[in-house]
């Protein structure tokens, strides 16, 4: 496994790249790129290491997550758009929410394959495990490799903190009790790829993060 981190837009998002380098296969998980150098930023990546786009995996679909998901799409059209079935309203009302931000963004491409917790998506030879954590969102999703020790915790969990619960379908007990049950449960040496801010341990948000 290959992981290529971008930081994006306006809030700072981490938009990865996870690859299989015996196949060349990859998924963009949160494709956040808005301006134009972040998008070609992105494409020329995924061309120069000659990389098979094979989804867009959405932790969730709040805006910074999805400003780039239309670009992406009409770059890669082969790929396949895997989200939660409960992120749907986010996708319908995108081009809404941006202008309330000030901010004209590109409609998300629909959600074309749902995914549940416990499913496994496949990107060539790598397998990530679906772990359900709503709470930040009605549909927020982490993407955990136990062959290779990494969780893509989305806005779930950070670095000495969790998301936020107060934008709509947030729920902070559950976000909580989410964690708590599903990630914090992990092997320490997991590392945690974030939404935004830099990599943390299942280990270091266990014993300092303030919210456990």
């Amino acid at each position: 496994m290959k992981i290529k981190t971008f930081v994006f837009n306006h809030f700072g998002e981490n938009t990865y790249v996870v690859s299989d380098e015996n196949t060349q296969k990859c998924a963009v998980i949160d494709p956040g790129c808005f301006f134009e150098q972040e998008k070609q930023e992105l494409k020329q990546y995924i061309t120069d290491n000659n990389l098979i786009v094979d989804c867009i995996l959405f932790t969730h679909c709040h805006l910074d997550h999805a400003f780039g998901a239309r670009f992406v799409s009409q770059e890669f059209p082969q790929a396949k758009i895997c989200a939660h079935q409960n992120e749907d309203i986010f996708i319908t009302e995108a081009l809404n929410q941006s202008l309330r931000f000030g901010i004209n963004m590109e409609q998300p491409p629909q959600i074309t394959h749902y995914v549940n917790d416990g499913d496994i998506i496949s990107i060539g030879e790598i397998a990530l495990q679906a772990l359900y954590v709503p709470g930040h969102s009605p549909g927020g999703l982490c993407f955990y490799s136990a062959k290779n020790g990494v969780l893509f915790s989305g806005d779930v969990l950070f670095a000495n903190s969790v998301g936020r619960s107060d934008m709509p379908g947030g729920n902070h007990t559950v976000l909580i009790e989410g964690i708590t049950k599903k990630l914090l449960s992990l092997p320490d040496e997991t590392i945690v790829y974030c939404g935004h801010g830099p990599t943390t341990t299942i280990k270091n948000e266990r014993e300092t993060n303030p919210f456990f």
